[in-house]
C-alpha cells in the first residue's frame, strides 16, 4: 500500500469534505511495474455526483474578481512545484512512467496554471471602438457556470492542469472526475488545495467511481452547462448525443494517429533522436506521440538503423528504478493491443527490425520494437496503438505522403522533418492535423492552443484560445444618453 502525506484519503471530496460512501465496494489501484495493490479508492457514484454539482452550483453565489483568481492560479503554481517530486512519484507508482519525466509532468501542469494566471487580463470586459445605435458596446466573458473535467490516465496531472486552469480563470465552478486507474495523482492535488487555497465552499470537486453513473449525471444536472473530456473518440462520441438533450458544451480531447515524416533530405540522426521523444514518452502512451512514421524509400534503411541503435539503448523496467528509460504499459488489454499491432503487421509482410526483451519481467510490460516495410493496410496505421511499436512505412512522392498521411479519422498531432522549409511548410499546409511541427518532435505547451481537427475532437486548452473555453460572452449595449 502507497503511504504518502498527500494521501491522507483514497475518497471523494465534495463540497470541501472528503467523502466516501458504504454503499459499494472500493476500487483497488495498483502499480503497473509489480502488479501490487497500491490503494482502495472509495467508489462514487450517481448521488455522489449531483451532490457534487448542487455544491460546485451554490459557489457560484460568491463570484471573484480576476485578480483574486490569479492569485489562486499562482497559489497552485507554488504547491505543484513545492511538491514535484512527491507527486511524482505517486504518479510513478499509478501510472508506471519514469519518475524523471513524472516529475517533469509536474512542472508541464504548473505551467498551465502559469500561463492562465499571467494573462487572465484577457477575460477582462472589453469596449468595442465603434458606438452603434448611438451605444457604448461591451463585451464581458461571464463563467459558464459548473463544468464537467473528465480526464484520461495517462497523463494524471498534466490533463487536469490543462482543463482546471481555464475552468478557474473563468471562476466556473468544477466537478472533476479522474481515471480509476490513475486517481491517486488528482487527490495528492487535492489535498495541497484543501490544505493552502482558500476557495468558496464547493469551488472544486472530485468524484471517483465508475464512469457511467458519473458522466450520466453531468449530462443530466442543469446546472452543468460545459464538459470537457479527453479520451477515445468512441466515448466522445456518445458524449456528443447525451448533449444534445441539455443543450450542454462539450470541449473533446480524442483519439490520435499522428504522421511522423522524414524525408530524404532530412538530418536523420537529429529525426531519429527527436522520435525517441516523441515516441516512448509515456511508453508510447500518449494521443500525439509518433503513430505511424513515414520515411522516405531513399533513406528508409538507413533511418531504421539510427532508429533501431537508439531503441536498443533503451531500458525497461520499474519507473522509479535508476536508468529506467521507459516503464510498463497501463494494463493487460495495453499490452495485447501492442502485440497484436505488432503480430498484425509482421502477417501482412512487415519485417522485424529491433525488439526488446522483457520475458521474466513482472507487471505489464511490452518490448520496444521496430518494424520496416509496414504495409498501408495494417492495423496499426488505422487504429493508434498507445504502445512502444515503432512502425516505419515506405513514401515515394510528397503528393503520395499526403495522401497517405491524412488516410485516417483523426487530426490531433504530425510531424515533419526536412532540410528544405518551404517543402515543409508547404507539406504542413497540405497536412490536416491540428497540431503540425516542423524540424521538431515537441506536443503542446501551455502557451499556445492544442486540439483536434475531424474526429480528433473540437475546442482548444492552452493559450489565449484555451482562456476562453468555459466563458460565455455577454454583450451589454449603453445608450449614449
Amino acid at each position: 500500500m502507497i503511504e504518502s502525506d498527500l494521501l491522507p484519503q483514497f475518497s471523494g471530496y465534495i463540497a470541501d469534505q472528503w467523502t466516501g460512501t458504504t454503499d459499494e465496494a472500493g476500487i483497488p489501484v495498483t502499480n503497473p511495474a509489480t502488479g501490487e495493490t497500491l490503494a482502495e479508492i472509495t467508489k462514487l457514484g450517481r448521488t455522489e455526483t449531483l451532490r457534487a454539482i448542487d455544491a460546485a452550483e451554490a459557489s457560484l453565489s460568491e463570484p471573484a474578481s480576476l485578480e483574486q483568481r490569479r492569485e489562486w492560479l499562482h497559489q497552485i503554481v507554488t504547491v505543484l512545484q513545492a511538491n514535484r517530486e512527491e507527486i511524482g512519484r505517486i504518479l510513478t507508482l499509478e501510472h508506471g512512467k519514469p519518475v524523471a519525466e513524472a516529475q517533469g509532468e509536474v512542472d508541464y501542469a504548473a505551467g498551465f496554471f502559469r500561463f492562465c494566471g499571467d494573462n487572465i487580463e484577457q477575460l477582462g470586459p472589453r469596449t468595442i471602438d465603434e458606438q452603434p445605435k448611438d451605444c457604448t458596446w461591451t463585451v464581458h466573458h461571464r463563467p459558464a457556470g459548473v463544468v464537467g473535467l473528465v480526464t484520461p490516465w495517462n497523463f494524471p496531472i498534466g490533463m487536469i492542469a490543462k482543463k482546471l486552469s481555464a475552468a478557474l480563470a473563468a471562476d466556473c465552478a468544477c466537478v472533476i472526475k479522474p481515471s480509476s486507474k490513475t486517481p491517486l495523482t488528482m487527490m495528492s492535488l487535492f489535498t495541497l488545495i484543501d490544505r493552502h487555497l482558500n476557495l468558496p465552499r464547493g469551488k472544486l470537486n472530485l468524484v471517483v467511481g465508475s464512469a457511467n453513473p458519473i458522466t450520466n449525471a453531468l449530462f443530466e444536472h442543469s446546472a452543468v452547462r460545459i464538459v470537457s473530456f479527453t479520451g477515445s473518440t468512441e466515448v466522445g462520441k456518445h458524449l456528443i448525443e447525451q448533449s444534445a438533450t441539455g443543450v450542454k458544451r462539450l470541449t473533446l480531447e480524442l483519439g490520435g494517429n499522428a504522421p511522423y515524416i522524414v524525408f530524404e533530405d532530412a538530418d536523420l540522426d537529429y529525426a531519429a533522436d527527436q522520435l525517441m521523444g516523441n515516441k516512448f514518452r509515456g511508453g508510447g502512451q500518449t494521443c500525439v506521440c509518433a503513430n505511424r512514421v513515414f520515411v522516405h524509400q531513399r533513406v528508409a534503411d538507413t533511418f531504421a538503423e539510427k532508429v533501431t541503435e537508439r531503441v536498443r539503448a533503451l531500458q525497461v523496467g520499474d519507473g522509479m528504478a535508476s536508468g529506467v528509460n521507459i516503464g510498463p504499459l497501463i494494463d493487460d488489454n495495453a499490452v495485447d493491443k501492442v502485440r497484436r499491432h505488432v503480430q498484425d503487421a509482421l502477417d501482412k509482410g512487415a519485417k522485424r527490425v529491433y525488439q526488446g526483451d522483457t520475458q521474466g519481467m513482472r507487471g505489464t510490460y511490452y518490448p520496444p520494437t521496430v518494424l520496416s516495410n509496414v504495409p498501408q493496410d495494417a492495423l496499426c496505421n488505422d487504429e493508434e496503438t498507445f504502445g512502444p511499436l515503432v512502425p516505419l512505412i515506405p513514401f515515394g512522392s510528397d503528393a503520395e505522403l499526403v495522401a497517405a498521411a491524412n488516410d485516417t479519422d483523426f487530426g490531433l498531432a504530425a510531424y515533419v522533418f526536412t532540410a528544405d522549409t518551404e517543402r515543409g511548410q508547404r507539406v504542413i499546409a497540405q497536412l490536416k492535423f491540428a497540431h503540425a511541427a516542423l524540424n521538431t518532435g515537441t506536443g503542446p505547451t501551455p502557451e499556445a492552443p492544442f486540439g483536434g481537427m475531424k474526429q480528433s475532437g473540437y475546442g482548444r486548452e492552452g493559450g489565449i484560445e484555451g482562456l476562453f473555453e468555459f466563458t460565455e460572452a455577454q454583450t451589454v449595449p449603453v445608450a449614449n444618453r
